[in-house]
Formats: structure tokens, C-alpha cells, sequence
């Protein structure tokens, strides 16, 4: 089943009864959501006010809560420690992947990362042999960088000439920031569902980085993420300061259709299925990576 996304952008008081998620407004006003229909839950009003019973039911449910800072930027999530039957064996097998496995699965995901921005591109008339063609030349650990080749072409051909992909640029940096951070939680959330900790990478290993898995199976997802700003960045024309419209319509992103394998997937259910297959990786009991296939 899809789960549902929430974010909520005013004062509530949010707690638990008979399963279900009850958010009282300040003007009396009161309505409930079923905890076991909840993907993701967006907190962005400093003056929300949540319960631990609640907090405690979210978790229980695998439920992704992001909190919001003072900018109204997603800065921290609440993630299950305990999702999987069998963690503590995937933990052991993730602690224990050899250094080539580890080498071969990041040479499958830029791979298919390269694959999905030539896609892109192709699907909105632009030039993209020489993506395709750095895709067919990554290398064990992309030793040779074909990643940040294909960015440096990729980026200009995607938002213009002038365009340069910077964490604190200006348009129309802000929304793919925003967007990349629900990607990212809902990847650590997937990770967490399929029994892995997200901490531990098969590239990223920067040691203040408690998501570095997450960073590393979203790459191939990023494409997603970039088409649905390019559409956004028509719609609104300019966005520096982004507003509650804004992320509402970024958050369509959780709920995208995508292709993996031969099936059309939203992706949060494909986001499981390449998760699952990283896992049995890790087991030995496959040594391929599930990753969408950009259309």
C-alpha cells in the first residue's frame, strides 16, 4: 500500500489515540489520521507540539518524521532502530561486505546514476551521447570520476549555461536542496525497513555523516528530483525564498512514477525494492543492484 505524506505548516497538537494520529488546531478544530497509512510526516511550525505515545506509535509504523529548523529547511528525522526481524544478521553482513563488493555496488550505482541524467536529458531534447557514453566507462569505485565528468556536463544542458549545482546557490538550487532532503529520508527510511543501517556506506564515510548509505543509493533517484524542479522552476519562474506552495508541490517527489525492472512503481515502493536487493548483496545472494531506470 502507498503510504501517505503529511507536512504539516501550522500549530497543532499532535497525539495518539485508537491508532490513529489526532492533530488538535489552535482554533478547536480537530481531525485524525491512521498511523499504519503514514509514510511521511513533514513538521515544519515551531510551535507543533507532539507527544512521546505518538512519537513512540510513528516509529513503532516505520514512519519517517522530519523535523524542520528555524530556516524551515528539513534538518533531522526519526528513524525506527529496530525495523527488520533479522537486523542485527543484515547489520553483520553490511559490517562485514568486502572492499570489491563495496567497489562494484558504487560502480552499479553511478552507472545507473549517469544512465537516468542522459535519460533526462533525452526525454527533454537534449544532446546526451557523451553521458551515455561516460556511463559505459565507470570503473570499480568510479576510480576515474566518471560522475563528476557527466555532472559538469549535465548541469549546464539541464538549467542553462550559467548554472552552477551549489548547496547554498541561488535558484533554482533552494528547491533541488529541499528536494534531495525528502529523497534522502526517504531513502534512510527504506534502508531502515529493509534492515540496514544507514550510517554505514558502501562510498560516503564522512564520520559527521550519520546517512551515509542513504547518500549512496539515492544517486540514481536524483534525476527524479531534477525533472520535477525543472517543471516547478517553469510554474513559479523564480524561487529564491522558498514558500509552503513550494514544498508542497516538492513533495510529489515521494510519490513519483518510476520504472524498475518492468514494472511502473511509485517511488517510495521502488525505493523498497532497490533496498531489498542491496541487502541481498550484502548476503551473497546476489551481486546485481535494483536501481530504476529513468523514463
Amino acid at each position: 500500500m502507498l503510504k501517505r505524506t503529511l507536512y504539516i505548516a501550522n500549530p497543532y497538537y499532535l497525539h495518539f489515540k485508537n491508532k490513529q494520529m489526532i492533530l488538535d488546531s489552535q482554533e478547536g478544530e480537530s481531525r485524525s489520521v491512521p498511523i499504519e497509512d503514514i509514510g511521511f510526516l513533514v513538521l515544519e511550525h515551531p510551535q507543533i507540539n507532539i507527544t512521546m505515545p505518538l512519537i513512540s506509535a510513528l516509529n513503532a509504523n516505520n514512519v519517517a518524521v522530519v523535523f524542520c529548523n528555524e530556516k524551515h529547511m528539513p534538518n533531522a528525522m526519526l528513524l525506527n532502530l529496530d525495523g527488520h526481524n533479522l537486523q542485527s544478521e543484515y547489520f553483520r553482513h553490511q559490517i562485514n561486505a568486502s572492499l570489491p563488493l563495496k567497489k562494484n555496488l558504487w560502480k552499479q550505482t553511478i552507472e545507473a546514476k549517469i544512465s537516468n541524467q542522459a535519460a533526462l536529458l533525452s526525454k527533454l531534447g537534449k544532446n546526451n551521447s557523451d553521458l551515455l557514453a561516460l556511463a559505459k566507462e565507470v570503473k570499480s569505485d568510479d576510480s576515474s570520476n566518471r560522475e563528476g565528468h557527466a555532472a559538469r556536463l549535465y548541469w549546464p544542458r539541464l538549467f542553462g549555461e550559467f548554472f552552477i549545482r551549489e548547496r547554498f546557490g541561488c535558484h533554482p538550487n533552494p528547491m533541488l536542496n529541499y528536494g534531495y532532503i525528502l529523497l534522502r529520508s526517504a531513502v534512510a527510511r527504506s534502508l531502515a525497513g529493509s534492515g540496514m543501517l544507514a550510517t554505514l556506506g558502501i562510498h560516503h564515510h564522512n564520520k559527521y555523516n550519520a546517512f551515509c548509505l542513504a547518500d549512496d543509493i539515492m544517486e540514481p533517484y536524483r534525476p527524479y528530483v531534477d525533472e520535477l524542479v525543472l517543471k516547478l522552476d517553469q510554474k513559479y519562474d523564480f524561487v529564491d525564498n522558498l514558500e509552503k506552495e513550494h514544498k508542497m508541490d516538492l513533495l510529489q517527489i515521494l510519490t513519483c512514477d518510476v520504472m524498475i525492472g518492468t514494472n511502473k512503481r511509485p517511488l517510495m515502493v521502488a525505493l523498497s525494492q532497490t533496498t531489498a536487493s542491496l541487502a541481498r548483496c550484502f548476503k551473497g545472494e546476489s551481486k546485481k543492484m535494483v536501481y530504476p531506470k529513468f523514463e
